[in-house]
C-alpha cells in the first residue's frame, strides 16, 4: 500500500513542473535544495538518533531516500510559488495554516500505508511544527531574495 504514497509523490512533482511560476528558477533551485536538506537533517536527528518516527523499519532505506528526494522539494516549491508574499499577515498565517493541515493528512496518509511509522512520536508534535517549518521555508526564500537583488 505504501507505493500510492510514490503515486502521489510523483503527482506533487508532475505539478510543480507544470504549474505557472511565480518565483524565478534560482529562488526555485535554492529553496528545494534547502528544503531537501532541511528535511533529510531534521529526519537524520529525529529517526536515525532520536528513533522517534522513521520509514517502513528503522535504520536506512534507499525507498525512503528517495522519497524524501521526490517530497520535500516539490512540497517545497508549490506552497513558496503560491505563498501570497504581497497579501496581509492574516492571509499569510492562513495560508501557512491550510498547508499545515494539508501536511498532518498526508503525514497521517503515509502512516496508514506503512510508508511512515511513529516510534515515541505523536502526530499532533507535527501539527504544532509544520507552521514553523512552513515559517523557516518562507524566510529562507527571503534570504535567497534578498541576495539575488
Amino acid at each position: 500500500m505504501w507505493k500510492l504514497i510514490f503515486v502521489l509523490f510523483i503527482i506533487f512533482n508532475i505539478i510543480a513542473f507544470f504549474v505557472p511560476k511565480r518565483i524565478g528558477r534560482i529562488e526555485i533551485y535554492a529553496t528545494c535544495f534547502f528544503a531537501y536538506a532541511y528535511g533529510l537533517t531534521t529526519d537524520m536527528v529525529l529517526d536515525l538518533h532520536y528513533h522517534l518516527y522513521g520509514y517502513f523499519q528503522k535504520g536506512f532505506q534507499w525507498i525512503a531516500l528517495l522519497g524524501i528526494i521526490l517530497y520535500f522539494p516539490a512540497i517545497s516549491f508549490l506552497f513558496l510559488n503560491f505563498y501570497p508574499s504581497e497579501k496581509k499577515i492574516v492571509k499569510k498565517a492562513i495560508y501557512i495554516l491550510y498547508w499545515s493541515v494539508f501536511s498532518i493528512t498526508f503525514e497521517w496518509i503515509s502512516l496508514q500505508t506503512d510508508f511512515f511509522y511513529y516510534n515515541g512520536w505523536k502526530l499532533w508534535y507535527s501539527g504544532a511544527l509544520y507552521p514553523v517549518i512552513f515559517s523557516v521555508l518562507v524566510i529562507n526564500m527571503r534570504l535567497v531574495q534578498r541576495i539575488i537583488k
